[in-house]
């Protein structure tokens, strides 16, 4: 565990180091001062402190943590400038670099075999952020594409292994965290709350990952010629009703009708009076059951 610990502070501070100077690049591109860039920098520059006190003494979570939050923030400047741009011809690479930074932690952790779970080493909260930023940039990357019918007749496979990744990224982070077991021995004084809490739904953000990962399972059955590639496999366990997943062809019609059952389900009941949006969401399954039809 200790070399393994000592593996991931090494690890980190290189990573660090290639993120500040990508930071720098952002920086001078942008040719002002960024909240976002410098809260990453200010966060990088806390890394690096750490790791030249005494590397054997470093917390391998921390330095992660810190890490983490600086790719976040660093990222989302370039989502930002994505998104006001609406997605240039050219976004393609920028999209996969993103997702490659917004990966990293995962996969340092993964590398090294450090814990049983990752959250152990993570938290729920940041993997939920890591795989729901990934989850949504490729939401909206899809969007953007999908109003350009002439790169859409060219390149509708490129599109479905974008919807299959997004839509992976958003139902692994609402699987992350096991629903609250309501019994005897659990008391809650909204009844409500303890409803969605039942359902795995903690926040506003998972109920906008069940509706982004229904409309891009949508836009795959009605852009894409084979609505259930056999060889792409994504994690289905979109009730959140358990704390493991199982894996198997992605089937569009079937995953989001399922989600998007649920997401009606919850903002017609629990969510009532928060007169949450449900109007696309039926529509969409109208659309699934005339083709299952």
């Amino acid at each position: 565990m200790a070399a393994a610990g000592s593996s991931v502070v090494r690890r980190v501070e290189e990573l660090g180091d290639l993120a500040q100077a990508h930071i720098q690049q952002l920086s001078e591109a942008a040719g002002e001062d960024d909240h976002f860039l410098i809260r990453a920098s200010a966060a990088l520059e806390k890394l690096k402190l750490l790791c030249g006190e005494d590397k054997k003494c470093a917390n391998p979570s921390n330095l992660l943590e810190l890490y983490t939050q600086a790719i976040l923030d660093m990222t989302y400047f370039e989502e930002n400038k994505l998104v006001d741009e609406d997605f240039p011809e050219d976004s393609s690479q920028k999209v996969k670099e993103l997702i490659t930074f917004l990966s990293e932690p995962e996969i340092l952790v993964k590398e090294n075999n450090m814990y049983p779970k990752h959250c152990d080493l993570l938290g729920d909260e940041l993997l939920e952020c890591l795989s729901w930023r990934r989850g949504a940039l490729l939401y909206m990357y899809c969007h953007s594409l999908t109003k350009r019918r002439e790169w859409l007749t060219r390149k509708s496979s490129l599109l479905k292994e974008y919807l299959v990744d997004g839509i992976s990224y958003l139902l692994q982070m609402l699987n992350y965290r096991c629903p609250t077991q309501l019994d005897e021995g659990v008391s809650f004084q909204d009844v409500d709350t303890a409803k969605l809490l039942s359902e795995g739904i903690f926040s506003d953000i998972h109920l906008l990952a069940m509706m982004y990962s229904g409309e891009m399972c949508y836009w795959g059955l009605k852009h894409c010629a084979d609505p259930q590639p056999g060889n792409q496999e994504v994690e289905t366990g979109v009730s959140g009703a358990s704390c493991t997943t199982h894996k198997e062809p992605l089937d569009f019609r079937e995953v989001g009708e399922k989600i998007l059952k649920k997401y009606v389900s919850v903002c017609e009941g629990p969510l009532k009076e928060q007169e949450w949006n449900t109007t696309n969401a039926k529509q969409i399954l109208n659309f699934f059951q005339h083709r299952s039809n």
